[in-house]
């Protein structure tokens, strides 16, 4: 569970602690959550050292493939950072027995859930694949750990190297995107494995050799040094074969040296002060603790969730709601198998002294580590994270499903059911120990790190893309023929033809299970689905709101009203609200999108009638507290500070309003949040009154997913929602009959000093809604840039390595739906890189259209990889959402792959050229404009610059 819960804890809390309401106090004990997480498995070894594991899963006809190297930026030697991380792109350009880019092979086998990572300790690559596409699978990652050699070449090198400078430089233009650098310079001494970061420095990739990667590969990628999880379709009788056909004759790789790192400590306490657009002061604390196989690790991920990872916690109760000296405040750690890292931080609010509150922050670390945690404090923290991982164990693979478990487990400790110890410990977990941990590592010298609103330092920049070989190379062979001597195989293995690709056997069908639909006593409509793969339930009561609810004078008011919602009813204050939920293993929340205010539940089915009346009590009964209210006006007029501080936030706050226009639903910024003067004036009765108007019976629908049936949950929904009766009427319905600017093809330059790479983001206003068939307008578009392999994306990214990544999208809404290209892109490249979006473009509606291969990918990916869309509840539920809101009938999932059968090319290009106009496309460029303004000139558009004090209600009313 520790691996699953660190960055992701990073909510806000409440108030001091007070007593947990009755009704929680039934919640089913933590033993009884521990028991609900499994995952049988078996094992078995080649000769050639390959470990393989299967969980056999046969909920859909699906398989995990998640093969882990034990290998990461540990390993790198000084001169080399960023090789281990390089080295991942590279396995992702083509191997000797499959040429060309590895995604034109994963799309044609439907594959979902599907990337390469790299950290501290290791690097993976996975895909989830229709059963009958599992040896295409297998074939093509046995092929790159046996047969890459030859198929690496200088000219993908130095691509890649601009692929992944882009990168670094797309993190580090983020608001404290240069924190991680100092924090693992200064904790990990010069010569421990973690004192550079993974993405390396732009000087050591620049300098990267064909010969450099080469070796990377033979010193590291050998089967004995990896560890191959398949999870789902399949048993390890059926697995076996298979791997040993494909993977068996891969000669044994070097033994990769052992790591001895002894966790770090500071000399002394060393307090640094950074500056950076960020809008306002962040205090970090850091240590390094020890490793995650560590008991200690265990009971500090306890500590650190209680002091600032749960809702409820210390911090959040005392910093954030009582005294209100920070707008955000977090504590986690981060498990390596070499030392952990502790994270606390929290963010002074503005205005504020931020000395006082470091100084407050260091009193309640003091007396948190004296006196420990509570059992009860102990116990929510139990609770709440086992409920996650149950939930997590829906998924065989991807980013945190059951091949993640096993795997780690595997790879770190050497025992794939590491997991369940893991779990046994959080269960069994006394307030003493995690005291006892705490006063032995955290009393040790701290960093302190302090980021500063201010200018930053000017950005070192390298020429990327400069590798050149640097001598010869001799590579054993890592195939044996038949034949040949090669001691690690102690059995003759067939001669596998690697000339043809194994093309999946056939093509499984969707099984989206039956929506049933009924209707409670006051008129609101129930939709359900039954899944039962985990004893969890969803629900999400959706309402007809959302941020196109917010009257133009009021932006904002949408989100401001979803985050009061959660603290506190007429009977619960919000520390009861977030108490609650974690004793029950559950997670309520409230969140606003462009066209809906969703108030969603995910519970252990032991726990959901319980958890359903916290639901209820959220949705009906807000105090909306005036001093809440006020915490959270701070906290949100934060956060348009912040979004006006980076990038991609500049962007879709001032783009969108231009597109549609002031007055329209659609004309505020698309984060949400509103604009300084709008949300200022927010008063309680308006958030009241549009709670009574918008969260009304009337206008709203649940949709349920899970562990359950429509018998059981009925009366369950029927008690708590069906004799609801408002007090108001509800609100008239959005006005979208609002005129649409005229587009003009310009370009807004808006000016950002110093930032590392430019952020484009074009737009135009489609004629079209959401409830229209856009089928074909949305295959076409993802021909274009809505893929990986999409024209815009391969010729930025792949050929010209300009950019990390760039895309295009049909984005869903109700009402005009808005085609988006959004490319960040380095600096130096800016102008040429708007000049390739408008060329593909005008080719994609004009000479270049279409191509026959482009369309058989396109459907042939898209119907394969159906059951793998919908393998979680999430996905069922999100489906339903989506269905009911562009008016499809509830089986439009089932319907898709005839549909995509019958797509044609023609109908692609006419639904492209007759939507999406290039002439009329709107562009922003958020960029150093001494630097790309005489780029951007080029081009012959009219530009016009747009300062940040334009980004106001009244600048857009004005326009």
């Amino acid at each position: 569970m520790i691996r699953k819960l660190t960055l992701a804890l990073m909510m806000s809390g409440s108030v001091l602690a007070v007593q947990t309401p009755a009704f929680a106090q039934s919640a089913a004990p933590v033993s009884k959550l521990v028991e609900a997480v499994n995952i049988p498995h078996e094992k078995f070894t080649l000769d050639n050292g390959l470990t393989v594991l299967v969980h056999e899963d046969r909920k859909a006809p699906i398989v995990a493939v998640s093969i882990w190297y034990g290998v990461g930026s540990k390993n790198e030697p000084k001169g080399k950072t960023g090789y281990a991380h390089l080295f991942e792109h590279i396995m992702f350009n083509g191997s000797e027995n499959a040429p060309g880019d590895y995604f034109e092979y994963t799309k044609k086998i439907g594959a979902t859930d599907l990337n390469g990572t790299t950290w501290l300790d290791r690097t993976n690559y996975f895909q989830t694949v229709p059963t009958t596409a599992l040896e295409s699978a297998l074939f093509l990652e046995s092929d790159r750990m046996g047969f890459l050699l030859n198929a690496v070449t200088k000219e993908k090198l130095d691509n890649q190297i601009g692929v992944v400078s882009n990168e670094k430089r797309q993190g580090d233009n983020q608001p404290f995107g240069l924190v991680s650098y100092k924090q693992s310079g200064t904790l990990f001494p010069v010569g421990h494995p973690y004192h550079h970061s993974t993405i390396g420095s732009l000087e050591d990739l620049s300098a990267a050799s064909l010969d450099d990667m080469k070796n990377w590969f033979i010193d590291h990628y050998g089967p004995n040094n990896a560890i191959l999880v398949l999870a789902g379709d399949i048993n390890a009788a059926q697995a076996k074969p298979l791997v040993e056909k494909w993977f068996g004759s891969i000669k044994r790789g070097k033994d990769v040296a052992p790591v001895n790192a002894p966790v770090p400590t500071l000399e002394k306490d060393v307090k640094i002060v950074m500056k950076d657009k960020v809008p306002t002061t962040r205090i970090y604390r850091n240590w390094v603790v020890p490793g995650l196989a560590d008991p200690d690790a265990n009971s500090l991920f306890i500590a650190m969730s209680a002091l600032g990872g749960l809702s409820s916690s210390r911090l959040d109760n005392i910093l954030v709601r009582q005294e209100q000296s920070v707008v955000g405040v977090s504590a986690y750690l981060i498990p390596f198998v070499h030392g952990s890292l502790v994270n606390i931080q929290a963010d002074v609010k503005p205005g504020g002294d931020a000395d006082a509150v470091a100084k407050r922050l260091d009193e309640i670390l003091a007396d948190y580590i004296k006196t420990g945690p509570t059992a009860e404090e102990v116990q929510r923290v139990a609770a709440s994270n086992i409920a996650q991982q149950i939930d997590g164990l829906e998924q065989v693979g991807g980013f945190g499903g059951k091949a993640v478990a096993l795997a780690e487990g595997e790879l770190y400790v050497g025992d794939s059911s590491f997991y369940k110890k893991e779990l046994e410990r959080l269960a069994s977990a006394k307030p003493e120990t995690v005291k006892a941990a705490m006063q032995k590592w955290l009393t040790r010298p701290v960093l302190e790190i302090r980021v500063e609103p201010g200018e930053r330092e000017a950005y070192k920049e390298v020429a990327a893309g400069s590798g050149s070989r640097t001598g010869t190379l001799t590579a054993p062979a890592f195939y044996a023929p038949p034949g040949a001597d090669d001691v690690s195989v102690s059995a003759p293995v067939a001669f596998q033809d690697r000339s043809k690709f194994p093309e999946p056997t056939s093509t499984p069908a969707l099984d989206f299970p039956t929506v049933e639909e009924t209707t409670l006593s006051n008129g609101i409509k129930v939709f359900f689905a039954r899944r039962a793969a985990v004893p969890t339930v969803r629900v999400a009561v959706s309402f007809n709101a959302g941020y196109a609810a917010d009257p133009a004078d009021k932006r904002g008011i949408a989100s401001m009203m979803s985050t009061m919602l959660m603290e506190g009813t007429t009977s619960l204050t919000s520390t009861q609200i977030a108490e609650t939920e974690e004793k029950l293993g559950a997670d309520v929340s409230v969140g606003s999108t462009l066209d809906r205010t969703v108030a969603s539940l995910r519970a252990v089915k032991p726990n959901l009638g319980l958890s359903l009346d916290l639901l209820a009590d959220v949705i009906k009964n807000p105090a909306f507290a005036t001093n809440e209210l006020e915490r959270v006006r701070v906290q949100q007029l934060t956060r348009i500070k912040a979004e006006n501080n980076q990038p991609q936030g500049i962007a879709v706050r001032r783009l969108p309003p231009l597109l549609y226009g002031a007055a329209h639903p659609y004309g505020g910024p698309q984060t949400g949040s509103g604009y300084v003067e709008t949300v200022a004036t927010i008063n309680r009765a308006d958030v009241a009154n549009f709670h009574q108007s918008w969260m009304h019976p009337s206008k709203a629908e649940i949709f349920v997913v899970g562990d359950t049936s429509l018998k059981e949950i009925k009366p369950m929904l029927e008690q708590r929602f069906g004799k609801w009766k408002p007090a108001a009427a509800p609100a008239p319905a959005k006005n979208f009959a609002v005129a649409l600017p005229t587009p003009e093809s310009k370009i807004l330059l808006i000016d950002r000093p110093n930032s590392p790479q430019s952020l484009v983001l074009a737009g135009l206003v489609l004629d079209a809604k959401g409830s229209d068939d856009l089928l074909s307008l949305r295959a076409a578009n993802e021909i274009f840039g809505g893929d990986f392999l999409s024209r815009i994306n391969m010729d930025l990214r792949e050929t010209k390595g300009w950019s990390y990544g760039v895309r295009s999208q049909i984005n869903g809404a109700e009402d005009r739906v808005p085609f988006y290209m959004f490319a960040p892109v380095q600096t130096n490249q800016t102008g040429p890189s708007v000049k390739v979006l408008i060329d593909q473009l005008k080719d994609f509606n004009g000479a270049k259209p279409v191509t026959a291969a482009e369309l058989e990918k396109t459907i042939k990916g898209n119907v394969l990889k159906l059951p793998g869309n919908y393998e979680q509840s999430s996905a069922v539920l999100g489906q339903m959402q989506a269905d009911r809101l562009n008016q499809r009938p509830f089986n439009y999932a089932e319907t898709l792959a005839d549909r995509y059968k019958a797509l044609t090319a023609q109908g692609l290009n006419d639904a492209m050229r007759v939507k999406v106009d290039p002439s009329k496309i709107t562009w922003l460029v958020v960029g150093d404009a001494a630097k790309v303004k005489p780029q951007l000139e080029a081009l012959g558009l009219p530009i016009e610059m747009v300062t940040e004090a334009a980004n106001t209600n009244a600048s857009n009313n004005a326009k």
